[in-house]
């Protein structure tokens, strides 16, 4: 049998997720007509440059806002209701979401925000967001003076 070490940092951190999770649903009900809405982003550290990556399906690259500061990234956009959604008719359930998101992403980092690049293909948008040149993390050979022993 073995054993199992208890990692309280770990449930705690998956209880705020649940708490979070929890106030999101109770403030956004799903069936609501303006609930607003939040698409799924991941954030990554590629060494000279941060890349951000955001989940937005059904969504045409014309209805997404891109804003880029050196702190933070703005994300707004509008999804529309296809043809399907707009008729109540024969819609038992449904658990599409339309209408406007807006998600600021803060950096842990400053970045370059005058060389951020964007590519959106079937549904996810890629932002390469490269670092300010203080912000990347150089190695420099250190030499000593001359340290002859006499």
């Amino acid at each position: 049998m073995a054993l199992i070490r208890w990692q309280p940092f770990s449930d705690i951190d998956t209880l705020r997720r649940q708490m979070d999770h929890l106030f999101d649903e109770v403030t956004n009900p799903i069936l609501s007509e303006t609930a607003a809405w939040k698409p799924a982003v991941e954030l990554k550290d590629q060494g000279d440059q941060l890349v951000l990556r955001v989940q937005l399906p059904g969504i045409n690259a014309e209805d997404v806002e891109i804003n880029a500061t050196r702190d933070a990234i703005s994300i707004t956009g509008q999804r529309h209701a296809t043809q399907e959604t707009d008729s109540e008719q024969g819609v038992y359930y449904s658990e599409f979401r339309h209408g406007p998101f807006k998600r600021i992403i803060s950096l842990p980092i400053p970045i370059q925000n005058d060389h951020v690049t964007a590519d959106f293909t079937h549904g996810i948008l890629t932002l390469q967001l490269p670092k300010v040149d203080e912000a990347i993390n150089r190695v420099v050979n250190v030499k000593l003076g001359n340290t002859q022993a006499s």
